[in-house]
């Protein structure tokens, strides 16, 4: 009779070594397809909105990220030129040309792009750039590509199955924590969800649903129960088509509510993978079987196995400790948030990167006053022609990059002959409906705060209180009156 810790061996081996079993490699190919062609989608928008030029080309000053403050634009028309290889890449990524090095390639290049500006940091911007990470392990250019009819060795129609299930637990880790994220008082209150309905209620035919009390609930817990229970019910074969409808439903809603980009596709398309394996395979045979009337194959969760018991090799326990390492990474890292003070909505201390998605509606203005000690001399710094419209209204709300611009105008004006400059910001700033309060220490000299990813004693605790939902509109009207004149420091 074996003893319970030579069967606990055995049953571990066995659950590591189901990670390199066969599987179906068509709906990983299938994602492979859609990525590269969403990613080329993506590309072409930038040249038709023109955001090339608005986002990285006309800017005097980009907000990087902390310790990223090396990474710096192209010259003359080289972010044209960067923007036109990305295109590229998409494109041979979705046909499988020379896959591995085009998925390297797109990864950097689009991480590149990612940390030029904080201004345009969108979570799905930080999804992309983990996905295409992954992409340039995954086999997905076995099958249905260039590369694969160039070089008939590697062609096959199984990989991996840790090449489907790293690309599931990414998109499973999107979902539930975006609906951890949602357990704040804010949302279960209907906040901001609210604001933006009422907002909507001139859209035809729907619009007058946005105005009725209970749509801001129900949109609110809706997207809750979503993100918390989509992953599960997707993992469970009975319910998996409901939960699948039940998603995409979900992303076509925010894809007409919001402008999004190309998140609710992407991940509309992620969301495919928690189906079988062969589904692709299948679909195209009930397809081409359509004339003859012929049902879509059943769907089976059961696929040939390897020898479950035999050891692993050494490239495989490498593989499994990379993918460990890599996923420790991700569950941990969304929750450092918890370790700073105060409401991370209000003071962005581990906001980004933590998937917390459409949880806030700030507004905020703000103003900077230079001070010459040596002159006793202080006045308002303009700031119209250093940053564009988009720079300067995400700036007034985060007060890592308020710190990140004062040490920019210091540097500015040290250049000028002020050996030591000072540097204050007034920034009076209403988080979803609150009344307006200051949001940065309006003593506080930035010019002298070194960037830390320790909490910043600078950024004010937020103390005004929800407001009901009838005060809500007279707040809002309150708000936009009150931020055109905010009151001036007390000297």
């Amino acid at each position: 009779m074996n003893s319970p810790s030579k069967n606990l061996k055995v049953f571990e081996g066995s659950l590591w070594s189901r990670l390199f079993s066969p599987v179906d490699i068509a709906s990983i190919v299938y994602f492979r397809i859609t990525f590269g062609g969403i990613m080329l989608w993506e590309v072409i928008r930038y040249f038709q909105y023109d955001r090339i030029s608005r986002y990285y080309i006309e800017p005097k000053f980009l907000f990087t990220y902390y310790g990223f403050d090396w990474i710096k634009p192209w010259h003359g028309d080289g972010m044209y030129y960067h923007f036109i290889a990305l295109g590229v890449l998409s494109l041979f990524i979705m046909l499988g040309i020379f896959y591995r090095v085009s998925a390297a390639l797109f990864f950097l290049g689009f991480t590149y792009v990612f940390l030029l500006d904080q201004t345009h940091y969108l979570n799905h911007f930080y999804f992309v750039s983990l996905v295409s990470f992954l992409m340039i392990f995954v086999p997905a250019h076995r099958a249905l590509s260039v590369d694969s009819w160039r070089h008939p060795e590697i062609r096959s129609e199984t990989a991996p199955t840790w090449a489907l299930w790293v690309l599931r637990a990414q998109m499973g880790i999107v979902y539930f924590y975006g609906g951890l994220a949602k357990l704040n008082w804010d949302w279960l209150q209907g906040e901001p969800m609210g604001i933006w309905l009422a907002k909507r209620a001139y859209y035809p035919y729907v619009g007058w649903l946005f105005s009725m009390e209970w749509a801001a609930y129900f949109f609110s817990y809706g997207g809750l129960l979503l993100d918390l229970l989509v992953v599960p019910l997707l993992l469970w074969r009975r319910t998996r088509v409901f939960a699948f409808c039940w998603a995409v439903a979900f992303h076509i809603t925010n894809a007409y509510l919001f402008n999004i980009g190309i998140f609710p596709w992407f991940s509309i398309a992620a969301t495919a993978l928690f189906f079988s394996p062969d589904w692709p395979r299948r679909f195209m045979k009930w397809c081409r079987g359509l004339v003859s009337k012929e049902k879509m194959p059943k769907e089976t969760d059961k696929y040939p196995t390897w020898n479950l018991t035999s050891p692993l090799k050494t490239g495989q326990c490498i593989t499994i400790a990379l993918l460990c390492v890599y996923f420790a990474f991700q569950l941990l890292f969304p929750l450092r948030h918890h370790l700073y003070p105060g409401n991370v909505s209000w003071t962005e201390e581990g906001h980004n990167f933590s998937w917390m998605m459409k949880l806030r509606s700030k507004k905020a203005k703000i103003r900077f006053l230079a001070t010459d000690p040596a002159t006793n001399k202080t006045w308002k710094i303009d700031i119209l022609d250093k940053l564009t419209y988009n720079q300067r209204k995400t700036m007034s709300t985060r007060p890592d990059m308020i710190l990140n611009f004062s040490h920019y105008l210091a540097d500015e004006l040290r250049k000028e002959g002020y050996e030591d400059i000072e540097i204050r910001a007034e920034v009076w700033a209403s988080l979803n409906g609150r009344k307006l309060q200051l949001l940065i220490d309006p003593n506080a000299d930035l010019a002298a705060v070194p960037p830390s990813f320790m909490p910043a004693k600078w950024i004010l605790p937020l103390t005004e209180p929800l407001p009901s939902r009838e005060e809500i509109k007279e707040i809002i009207e309150e708000t936009n009156n009150r931020m055109k004149s905010p009151p001036r420091r007390k000297e």
